[in-house]
């Protein structure tokens, strides 16, 4: 123990420590060098307490001692990043993660809206018709010219209705029948006149003498005729929708251009008068439609002069005009309309019930010619009214298409139609209602010179002044008095401020017919008046396509099957499963007959006038009547596209409807798209009344129709032939455009008219975005249209193109080829 005890380790420690005493010892400096980089550099944490105790034992010593090489060694394998470098590099990775975490977020809410809003959908797939092969027959010229009966239409039809290739012997003959040989191949074109017989016996005795008008005072220049030649080029395809035949217009002529425009300022020189275009291409022929009456010079005829002439010639022939209008909302005049001589007619409620006796002939007898007695049959006053504005720029196809409609329908027919421009003023800040020099320049300014006088102006801040109250919704950020959503009340308002007028053409600038214009619209007219009110509305919102439905009684008894009895279709997979109907057959629930309409059909809470409403005969009921009312009834709207039903449809305008009362639901509608249309005193009065007092409107191509539905006035869809440019299947075609409720063209989201569906119109000759028409207006004037035709395919092959009567719309901008004048 004793031993023990007397062990002390520190001595121990300390004699060990003296036996190493005499090994090397690295230099201080070196190491108190190295120790302060390492300090400065590497910032070790180390114990105040080891400190302390290293600094006072001077007698400690590590018992193994490391070389300094092996020190430098580890202080290599042992490096950190300094702290700045670690703090910046936490700053960037954490901002680093917040903007990932913001981005995310956001492209989540992106991707949220999106799939709300429809825009991440993946593009559709093409529509199937673009698959379907293009007509080529629809080109041909006027040296492959066949009678009608004989042809062979390249559509509607199968394969073998095809044009067939000359046979290997004829191949020759053929080749040299198409080539250009001046006056020897074609037969001349002949006159287009579709006018009554106005030298007849019988004619006079009913209308009267026509007095001839002409385009000048000195009755020295007479409007030109068109012309036309017999038949039409081989192969050229049968209209898909509508008929020739059903309306009465002749399908057994075609028409080129300068037969058709020609008497209008095409084909001749400036220096005779003419435009200066038409003067390359295929003009075989085109001179012989100059042979009788020469080049006209329009520039010093005035159309207004013209017409007036020509109406004070022959106004013996029409209903007395009614004195003019005293506004007294506008000239502030002593009294009021009550004091009025019974000459005039008041603006006031008894606005519909103005007659006039139909047996006088305007004015008096004593204006009638020398030796004619009195007409039996007085002719009414009809208007067309021809929408534009006030910056339009107007150019030579333009003064064409005018030219044709005043001579056409006013001029050659002894003043019935009076042609008249509607102006849109678009600047509202524009004083023409308070200065008449400023409305005199703005007037003259805004037509031609040839017609001057023949427009009047209007703004949408005259509307809105005319039509106050009416609820303004901004539907589509639009005002409802503007003119894209209330295209129609400066027509009613026009009608109203004119009751000399028993109808209104209602026109467009971009509509374009190649056939005779007073054709057109006599026929249509005529048709109209011939039909029945029995399924009238039902016919009326079906497209006819004669190759599917057969003969017009075949379409009607049809039209009424599917009214009455309902039809299995897939556009009734959407509406609701009626009461009691069996859920085992589906069939029972897609069969859902509708009530036909017989007479007014209202609104739900009747908040529309009916004081002059039409209504079915006393006692006469939907099931009696043998299709008889209405036939000799003049249609008050006649309209080129059906009258559809928007309930139910994608069609994005069906919910403009203002001032209505539509707790439950919307007003009954009709829509026919286009706003071209013939309408009826009757009606614009009633659409102005409603309007006025009422304060009731729909969106423009809404508005005839629905007013004509809830009044029980007669509306009519006139199926003019529609072409179209592909080989669809004419079932697969009926099926698409019929495709709405029990076989109608609208009344179910599958409707041709929801806004995901009009695409199928492309291919149209008729409808407001149809490309095939502006297209094909462009080859039949002889221009290159998609690398196609032009005037070296005409030359070359079967000559310009010669094509039946066909509205076209829409037609914008058709840039013509001028003749280079020296100095130009």
């Amino acid at each position: 123990m004793a031993t023990l005890r007397s062990f002390n380790p520190l001595n121990v420690a300390k004699r060990k420590t003296q036996d190493y005493s005499s090994a090397p010892r690295e230099d201080p400096d070196h190491l108190e060098k190295r120790t302060s980089v390492e300090s400065s550099d590497f910032m070790y944490p180390s114990s105040s307490s080891t400190q302390s105790s290293r600094e006072t034992s001077e007698t400690h010593q590590p018992m193994l001692r490391r070389s300094s090489s092996a020190q430098r060694k580890a202080s290599a394998y042992t490096y950190r990043a300094p702290r700045r470098f670690s703090r910046y590099f936490a700053i960037a990775l954490g901002s680093t993660l917040v903007i990932f975490i913001l981005t995310l977020t956001r492209l989540s809410w992106s991707s949220a809206k999106s799939v709300q809003l429809g825009l991440s959908k993946p593009p559709p797939k093409p529509p199937a018709w673009e698959e379907f092969p293009f007509l080529t027959r629809y080109h041909g010229g006027i040296r492959t010219l066949t009678v009608r009966e004989h042809n062979k239409p390249e559509y509607p039809g199968g394969e073998d209705n095809l044009p067939q290739a000359p046979a290997a012997a004829g191949a020759v003959e053929e080749k040299e029948s198409m080539q250009r040989r001046e006056g020897q191949l074609l037969q001349p074109g002949n006159k287009f006149i579709p006018y009554p017989d106005y030298a007849s016996d019988t004619y006079k005795s009913d209308y009267g003498s026509v007095a001839e008008c002409y385009l000048d005072v000195e009755k020295s220049k007479r409007p030109p005729q068109l012309h036309s030649y017999h038949g039409i080029p081989r192969g050229f395809p049968d209209p898909i929708m509508g008929s020739y035949k059903l309306l009465g217009i002749r399908n057994d002529v075609c028409f080129e251009r300068y037969g058709r425009l020609g008497p209008y300022g095409y084909g001749y020189s400036r220096k005779l008068g003419g435009s200066g275009a038409g003067m390359e291409g295929d003009r075989e022929g085109a001179e012989a439609v100059w042979s009788e009456t020469t080049e006209i010079d329009y520039r010093p005829v005035k159309w207004m002069e013209v017409q007036e002439r020509c109406a004070e010639a022959n106004r013996y022939r029409f209903r007395a005009k009614p004195k003019g209008r005293n506004h007294f909302f506008q000239t502030m005049a002593v009294g009021g309309p009550d004091q009025e001589p019974p000459a005039y007619t008041s603006g006031g409620g008894k606005e519909l019930d103005v007659t006039v006796d139909e047996t006088q002939p305007s004015n008096s007898t004593d204006q009638l010619p020398p030796k004619e007695p009195r007409p039996k049959k007085l002719l009414p006053r009809t208007a067309v009214l021809i929408r534009t504005w006030w910056d339009y720029n107007y150019d030579a196809e333009d003064l064409f298409f005018l030219r044709a409609l005043i001579s056409e329908l006013s001029i050659l027919s002894g003043g019935e139609y009076t042609v008249h421009f509607l102006i849109h003023v678009k600047d509202d800040n524009m004083q023409i209602w308070s200065d008449d020099e400023t409305y005199q320049r703005v007037l003259d300014n805004a037509l031609p010179n040839e017609f001057k006088g023949m427009g009047t102006l209007w703004s949408e801040r005259q509307m809105g002044l005319i039509y106050g109250g009416v609820e303004e919704s901004f539907y589509r950020d639009l005002p409802v008095h503007g003119a894209y959503r209330s295209t129609f009340m400066p027509v009613q308002y026009f009608a109203h401020q004119h009751p000399e007028y028993d109808f209104v053409w209602h026109w467009e600038m971009d509509i374009r017919y190649t056939g005779h214009f007073y054709h057109l619209f006599t026929q249509v007219s005529e048709w109209a008046k011939k039909q029945p009110r029995k399924g009238l509305w039902e016919r009326n919102g079906r497209f006819y396509v004669p190759s599917e439905h057969g003969s017009w009684e075949d379409f009607r008894q049809m039209v009424r099957v599917q009214t009455e009895h309902g039809t299995a279709s897939k556009q009734n997979i959407y509406a609701k499963l009626a009461a009691g109907v069996d859920p085992n057959n589906p069939n029972e629930a897609q069969e859902r007959p509708e009530k036909p309409i017989w007479g007014p059909h209202r609104p739900e809470f009747n908040d529309v006038e009916t004081d002059h409403d039409v209504l079915p005969p006393d006692g006469l009921t939907y099931a009696k009547d043998d299709y008889t009312w209405g036939v000799g009834e003049e249609a008050d709207l006649i309209t080129f596209n059906p009258l559809f039903d928007p309930a139910g449809t994608n069609w994005i305008l069906a919910a403009d409807v203002t001032g209505y009362n539509h707790t439950a639901a919307l007003p009954p509608r009709r829509t026919a798209i286009i706003t071209a249309a013939r309408l009826s005193r009757r009606l614009l009065e009633t659409m102005h009344r409603e309007t006025a007092l009422k304060r009731h409107t729909m969106f423009s191509e809404m508005w005839p129709g629905s007013v004509a539905l809830h009044h029980g006035l007669k509306a009519v869809y006139a199926p003019h032939p529609v072409y179209i440019d592909r080989r669809w299947p004419p079932s697969y075609l009926a099926a698409i455009f019929n495709n709405g409720r029990n076989g109608a063209a609208g009344g179910a989201r599958t409707s041709v008219f929801s806004d995901e569906r009009q695409h199928n119109f492309l291919g149209t000759t008729w409808y407001y975005h149809a490309g095939f028409a502006g297209n094909l207006w462009r080859r039949w004037l002889g221009y290159k249209v998609d690398n196609d035709g032009g005037e070296e395919a005409e030359l070359a092959g079967e000559g310009r193109m010669c094509l039946p009567a066909m509205l076209l719309h829409p037609v914008k901008q058709v840039d013509l080829i001028y003749e280079h004048r020296e100095g130009e």
